[in-house]
């Protein structure tokens, strides 16, 4: 398992736009596998920004984690991603969820029942990308003869971000793989992963960690205040700080949960972001095999 773990770097939500495309060469030059991007209300657009990461690497799978499915029509995310995935073949990566409810309630689209509107838009956007003529009529999703004039030569993963038992079972059901609520302990990821799995069956399921890490002598309080800022609870069971020893073993900790790959998340007053998504590679991915 930790010989294929995927290792790759989330772009904080706490950089302006303009950053974006320096951060993504640092990521893709250090030779990380995945760049990461969120959309967080209300800053910046994920969409915009993969294709804009994109076009600023050579190699570096780009994923989005994740899209809010109540702020856009279904037809409209199947296009996004056909048409990044078209441009830039086999180095992207397409992710979902509910999106922070709160948020929701303040853009005007919080739905009454999200787990539904999310399992109506997984199974109909899995179907557009797969080329697929699609008519629905559902409590959230209705489609009248849709399909993608431009659909992916090869569908792209589809990730479902998930937090609760009964959206990891359905985002297992539903997607080609999970996107786990950030800073989770070693035990609660093995716990979410083996519901996730449950729901994926015999299907090959993808499943991802994420995580605020940190390196220095100061590490563990930096990692802790990032942690507290999303109000989740610190502590030694959480994140990874330390050297590259240290951070290294709580990656393999992860990926004897069953994790096939990590998100990372730099803290937010990380100084060098390049320089740490080098460590991440060239220290830290060593000690994993």
């Amino acid at each position: 398992m930790s010989g294929s773990l995927r290792i790759g770097l989330v772009f904080p939500p706490s950089l302006r736009p303009e950053t974006l495309r320096s951060v993504a060469a640092s990521v893709d030059a250090a030779g990380l596998d995945d760049f990461w991007l969120s959309e967080d209300c209300f800053k910046e657009s994920a969409v915009a920004s993969a294709v804009v990461a994109l076009a600023a690497t050579e190699r570096v799978r780009v994923g989005i984690g994740l899209l809010p499915v109540a702020l856009r029509s279904v037809a409209q995310a199947a296009m996004e991603f056909a048409t990044i995935d078209r441009l830039f073949p086999g180095r992207f990566a397409g992710g979902i969820g509910h999106g922070v409810q709160m948020w929701m309630g303040q853009a005007g689209v919080r739905a009454e029942a999200p787990l539904t509107l999310l399992r109506e838009f997984a199974t109909a956007l899995r179907r557009l990308l797969d080329g697929e003529t699609v008519t629905v009529s559902g409590r959230y999703v209705t489609l009248d003869e849709v399909a993608l004039a431009y659909p992916p030569l090869q569908p792209p993963p589809l990730l479902i971000g998930a937090a609760g038992p009964r959206s990891l079972a359905a985002a297992g059901e539903l997607g080609t793989g999970t996107l786990l609520s950030l800073g989770l302990p070693v035990s609660a990821v093995k716990e979410s992963v083996a519901t996730v799995l449950a729901g994926a069956g015999d299907q090959p399921h993808e499943v991802y960690a994420s995580l605020p890490a940190a390196t220095g002598p100061d590490a563990r309080a930096r990692v802790d205040a990032e942690l507290a800022a999303y109000r989740i609870p610190g502590g030694p069971d959480t994140g990874a700080a330390g050297d590259a020893r240290a951070i290294a073993d709580r990656f393999l900790e992860l990926a004897d949960a069953g994790v096939t790959g990590i998100s990372v998340q730099p803290c937010t007053d990380e100084p060098d972001i390049g320089a740490f998504a080098h460590f991440l590679a060239q220290e830290v991915r060593p000690l994993l095999n």
